[in-house]
This record gives structure tokens, sequence and C-alpha cells, in this order.
């Protein structure tokens, strides 16, 4: 299946799987790449080829990826690569 350019409908469509699937990792993000310390709801808000926009608290925080995504294939790698990186949270492996 070829991959989809990476449009306005296709970062919805991103940000709709990640907030209710993944929102812990959305948490991390917001955590390690925003620097963000409280993050209790945050939320995805966009997916672009430059970054990831998250609403923490009514405030966006902007994370911008290590290279320009080329199409939501590269986005579902990066998103994974980047949660892949983040430390062992205590206990964990």
């Amino acid at each position: 299946m070829a991959a989809d350019p990476l449009t306005a409908s296709v970062s919805d469509r991103i940000c709709r799987h990640m907030n209710a699937d993944h929102a812990e990792a959305v948490a991390d993000f917001a955590r390690h790449y925003g620097g963000v310390e409280a993050t209790d709801g945050a939320v995805m808000t966009q997916v672009t080829p430059e970054g990831m926009v998250l609403e923490v608290a009514g405030s966006l925080v902007s994370v911008p990826f290590d290279h320009t995504l080329s199409d939501s294939e590269d986005a579902h790698r990066t998103l994974v690569a980047m949660l892949r990186a983040l430390p062992a949270k205590g206990g964990e492996s």
C-alpha cells in the first residue's frame, strides 16, 4: 500500500489515532521533546512535515522532527523512533 501525502486530513487521522490509542506516548513527547513538566491531558493537534504540535493545559507546544517528513509512512516511522528513543521509565524495560 502506498503511503499518503501528509495533508491536513492525514494529520487529523494521525492525531486522532495517537490521542485515542497512545495518549501516554503523546504525554511523553510533550515531557521529553517539548520540555513540559505537567503533561496531564496532552493532545496532539497537528502533524506537519516539519514537526508536531501538542496542546498541554491550553498552551501549544511545537516539537520539531529531525528531518522533513515525506509522507504518512515516514510520519509513522519517525513517531515510533522518537518514542523508542525516550529514556526507559522506572521499572520498565
